[in-house]
């Protein structure tokens, strides 16, 4: 046991002498890459989750949230507080707020009155100013406003406002409420009081519009628990966190990016340990053969090098673990403002996916190095021969272990296997059409160190093409990393352009609506063409009750409420028809969300109900409506002749102007019977999310570039030690250093060109294929990367060359094997 354990030592020794004497350095960068990306990568995708779960409880102010339109039952928040959860009550109602300012003036406002207790919110963040200090919760007897509505009246803290029958002095504004809405027909001005004081209101009777909602926080046992022994009736539900909201869209894509980033820098870093551990291999055998010939067994060689490989790794772990660990504290900067707080611990998660995805990755370049090794036959010490070869079933079983873990953790993961199968397919085609393309090149008259370079690659069309694909691949990888990460900012910097409304105007009457637009034209502010809107519900399709049809969450929610309802001779410009064609005659154009959920399709028969009128409408239309270019947008727009006697509000939307205080104030006052939406505060917070994310990915991205730039260095260099024979026989054969320089340079840049033409146009279809299936964004051509590429391949293979071709002359000089003749 003495004996072994010392055998041992001896060898760890031996090994950490040839890491010190740098022998095994770029296996270990290659392993020590793939661990800190992995650890890094992993620890980041798991904050944000914990991101995505927490805005998305911040968007519903709990764990979960009980809604009804009759009172919460008072046994429902027994049992929930029996289990440990807190609960909140809030009662929502629209009504007419009435107030008299310290002068004797006297205005109204419909607004949105939420009645809450002490405990609310239970997630998220409510900051309320009495103008001296910030106060996170309601009390009794208290009311707060919305800023807007002081501004719309004149009024200010301290003034008597009425809600009803109920009677109070304004104790402050709200700054910030918690959640997200994107409904701007749901958002009047908000007010809030205290639950104690909803009876003394008056407003809340029998038949009134009212919503109890109760608020739950809870583990995920006792929330589940608690659904179980709920018995629901049709008009109450549970609402928990969905995928469905605009911010959490942001960081689903977001999230599909980073593993878009995982599995280019693991297969860059897989790629470069392969080539490494081939390297390996050559630095090796000379010492293997002479260990050989001096009666080294087998196995006491594959002893040897178990024991060097299992130092490597270790190295890696111990260089790359602290590296992810910094580089995920690092990417905590940008990413401040969305993750939880406090962080909850890591725990081993991250450490587990590292030292798995590390020992599958390491299993084909160890793997094959270590057959190939205790394969080397004694006799080679004194001739170099060629080991066996390893066979077919050998070097695939290599690969399909790693393919096979893959397979188990992320087998139903589909955007992971078309980015796995469009590499795969790029993989195969590069390097037949980079061949060709040489051959191509072949054709047209070229200088005399070309044309050497040209017979030199097609004496060795195998290894020619496995760097052809290898240095293609590592480019096709740079420019999708780089393309989907600009495509994806473009599209979340689209959200809210410059020039987005970021005001609506409802609830204009016919008799106002032309004074309204010259008091908008007079302020000169831009706006949206009117809209008429009424209120109703999809009653019938095709004769059939609508509510059997229900599907997705948008057309749940659909039949839960009445939804608006325009009607116009031209649909929007902004809502391109997808399927059918609009005609202004007994139509109806349907949003394409809702025709997919209900399972609508065109030509089928639609029968609403609006002002207890009943609308019948052929689908004439499907139309695609993005709802975050806030824009006046509908489910439904029906043609006109089939609203000619209903009674109608008006809409619009519009961008205020620098001076956005005093022109809110003169609509509100010229215009009290207008309710204005302020959506500015929520474009700011989405807004700032997507900032902290931009910021966070373009950290990932830099990464995963280090990876790719560390592969072709790797690939180039290996390729010129390859060629120190070779350049010992060209020059012992009187060639000088100028034309062997310029002949290494024609070869290296031939090769770079055609893999920049090859990854350029791969690169543009691997994207398309991407952003269509993997981020729902419309693909776009991009013609200039197919023209940049190349000079691109050009500019950074030959920096590379340059640096590596003096190191390589140096050291032949160095060695007598490489003087100079000039």
């Amino acid at each position: 046991m003495k004996e072994s354990s010392s055998f041992n030592r001896s060898l760890i020794r031996w090994s950490l002498k040839e890491i010190r004497h740098g022998q095994l350095w770029l296996v270990i960068l290659a392993l020590a890459l793939i661990t800190t990306s992995i650890f890094a990568l992993s620890a980041v995708a798991t904050r944000m989750e914990q991101a995505i779960v927490n805005q998305s409880k911040d968007t519903l102010m709990a764990d979960t949230v009980f809604i009804s339109p009759a009172p919460v039952p008072e046994s429902l928040i027994v049992k929930a507080e029996h289990r440990g959860g807190k609960t909140s009550l809030m009662t929502r109602f629209s009504s007419m707020l009435f107030g008299t300012d310290s002068s004797g003036g006297e205005g109204m406002k419909l607004v949105f009155v939420k009645a809450v207790d002490e405990a609310f919110p239970l997630r998220g963040q409510l900051r309320l100013s009495d103008g001296k200090s910030e106060h996170a919760h309601v009390r009794p007897g208290e009311v707060w406003l919305d800023p807007q509505i002081l501004t719309d009246l004149g009024m200010k803290i301290g003034d008597s406002v009425f809600i009803g029958d109920l009677e109070r002095r304004i104790t402050g504004e709200i700054i910030e409420e918690p959640g997200l809405n994107f409904n701007p027909f749901r958002q009047l001005p908000t007010v809030l009081i205290h639950q104690s004081d909803v009876n003394a209101t008056g407003t809340v009777t029998v038949g009134s519009r009212v919503q109890y909602r109760l608020f739950i926080n809870g583990s995920e046992q006792d929330i589940t628990w608690l659904k179980s022994v709920t018995t629901l009736n049709p008009s109450e539900r549970w609402r928990d966190v969905s995928g469905s909201g605009r911010s959490s869209e942001i960081f689903d894509n977001a999230l599909r990016y980073l593993s878009l980033v995982v599995v280019v820098t693991v297969l860059i870093a897989m790629i470069t340990l392969l080539f490494t551990c081939q390297n390996y291999v050559v630095s090796r055998k000379q010492t293997v053969a002479m260990l050989k010939s001096l009666g080294a067994t087998r196995k006491w060689v594959r002893h040897w090098l178990l024991v060097q490989m299992a130092l490597l790794l270790c190295i890696a772990l111990f260089i790359g673990v602290p590296a992810g660990y910094l580089l995920e504290l690092l990417l905590h900067i940008p990413l401040r403002g969305v993750l939880p707080s406090p962080l909850p611990a890591l725990g081993f998660g991250p450490l587990m996916t590292t030292l798995t995805v590390l020992l599958l990755v390491a299993v084909p370049g160890f793997g094959i190095s270590l057959y190939q090794l205790v394969h080397v036959r004694a006799g080679e010490v004194l001739q170099s021969g060629v080991s066996p070869a390893l066979s077919a079933f050998m070097r695939w079983g290599f690969f399909l272990i790693p393919l096979c873990g893959v397979a188990v953790f992320f087998g139903k993961n589909t955007f992971l296997w078309v980015v796995l199968a469009g590499i795969a397919l790029v993989l195969m085609l590069s390097a037949g059409a980079g061949i060709l393309l040489l051959r191509a090149f072949g054709k047209f008259p070229l200088s005399a160190s070309f044309k050497l370079a040209l017979r030199r690659m097609s004496r060795a069309p195998l290894m020619t093409g496995v760097q052809l694909s290898a240095l293609a691949l590592s480019l096709m990888l740079f420019a999708v990393l780089w393309i989907v990460r600009t495509d994806l900012l473009a599209d979340w910097t689209g959200i809210f352009p410059e020039d987005a409304p970021n005001v609506f105007s409802i609830n204009i009457s016919t008799g106002e609506k032309d004074r309204y637009l010259e008091q908008l034209e007079a302020m000169n502010i831009e706006h949206s063409p009117l809209f008429p809107m009424v209120r109703g519900r999809l009653f019938k399709i095709n004769g059939i009750d609508a509510k059997v049809f229900a599907g997705g969450e948008q057309a749940s929610d659909i039949f839960r409420r009445e939804v608006n309802f325009t009607w116009a001779k031209a649909l929007p410009d902004y809502n391109p028809v997808v399927a059918g064609q609009w005609v202004p005659e007994k139509g109806v154009s349907v949003e394409s969300g809702v025709a997919e959920d209900i399972g609508i399709q065109v030509g089928d028969t639609l029968e609403f109900r609006i002002n207890n009128q009943a609308i019948i409408a052929r689908v004439n239309s499907i139309r695609h409506v993005d709802w975050r270019d806030l824009k006046p947008n509908f489910y439904f727009i029906l043609s006109p002749d089939l609203t000619t006697n209903l009674a109608r509000s008006w809409l619009l939307s519009f961008r205020t102007g620098k001076d956005s205080v005093r022109q809110m104030s003169v609509l509100a006052h010229e215009f009290p019977t207008v309710s204005l939406i302020d959506l500015r505060q929520i474009t700011s917070k989405i807004q700032q999310i997507l900032n902290q994310i931009i910021w966070a990915i373009s950290v990932l991205t830099g990464m995963s570039l280090f990876a790719g730039l560390l592969l072709i260095y790797t690939l180039l260099r290996l390729s010129l030690d390859q060629r120190r024979g070779e350049m010992k026989l060209y020059r012992t054969l009187g060639m000088s250093d100028r034309r062997l320089r310029w002949t290494l340079w024609a070869e290296f840049g031939l090769l770079a060109f055609t893999a920049g033409m090859i990854s350029g146009v791969s690169a543009d279809g691997v994207v398309a294929v991407l952003v269509s299936y993997g981020f729902d964004l419309s693909p776009r051509p991009h013609f200039l990367l197919w023209i940049l590429q190349p000079v691109i391949a050009c500019v950074m293979v030959m920096l590379v060359v340059f640096h590596l071709f003096h190191y390589l002359n140096n050291k032949s000089h160095q060695q007598n094997t490489f003087p100079n003749s000039e």
